[in-house]
């Protein structure tokens, strides 16, 4: 099952595809997704947004509470059994707001499911074991490690060697460059993959 969640963050200019999607729409997101993108459900508090958006949420939930709306939303989507899910409007806005999106993955991928971040700028998802990246030839790369150390095993059609390890807190993964279809890293640790769109 495919779930997509939309984020009150930068809003998402390009097309999203929602076919065959559980499409859950966050709070303020409804702002630049109404009228553009199919909306399934509306999670939130809806401080941000400031009225009540369509469909009516199945429930309201008070803007004092432990969990982010995009927390909310993820929650729903993987016990609804979501196996892949896509987050648009994760980017921009707050710094604590972006990072605490960037945990949404790592939550996402630790129950078993893909999850990827979709901005105007960047594609970003976490990944373990042999990660193919020749989807993305002549794109600028970055591979850091995800909540703990990283040991790279192996890699493949990439302009730059990597270290046999790289610690939590180091950022000698940043800017590598995917040189062919067959480009792949493979990994033992959680990997957080930003690709930057559009760019060599």
């Amino acid at each position: 099952m495919k779930g997509i969640i939309l984020l009150n963050g930068d809003p998402y200019g390009g097309e999203i595809d929602c076919s065959n999607a559980a499409v859950y729409c966050c709070d303020g997101a409804y702002g630049w997704a109404k009228g553009r993108v199919r909306i399934d459900k509306n999670v939130g508090d809806f401080d941000s947004l400031g009225y009540i958006p369509d469909p009516p949420p199945d429930e309201i939930y008070p803007s004092e509470k432990d969990y982010t709306d995009g927390e909310i939303a993820l929650f729903k989507l993987l016990d609804a059994g979501a196996d892949e899910i896509e987050i648009y409007g994760g980017g921009g806005g707050r710094e604590d707001h972006f990072l605490g999106n960037l945990h949404l993955l790592y939550l996402a991928h630790m129950r078993g499911a893909k999850c990827k971040m979709i901005t105007e700028r960047s594609i970003i998802f976490p990944a373990t074991g042999k990660i193919f990246l020749g989807g993305f030839a002549d794109k600028t790369l970055s591979v850091l490690p995800f909540g703990g150390d990283l040991n790279i095993m192996d890699f493949k059609g990439l302009k730059y060697s990597y270290p046999r390890r790289i610690s939590y807190g180091e950022c000698r993964g940043i800017s590598n460059i995917a040189e062919d279809k067959d480009a792949f890293i493979r990994v033992k640790g959680v990997a957080l993959i930003i690709v930057n769109r559009g760019e060599v």
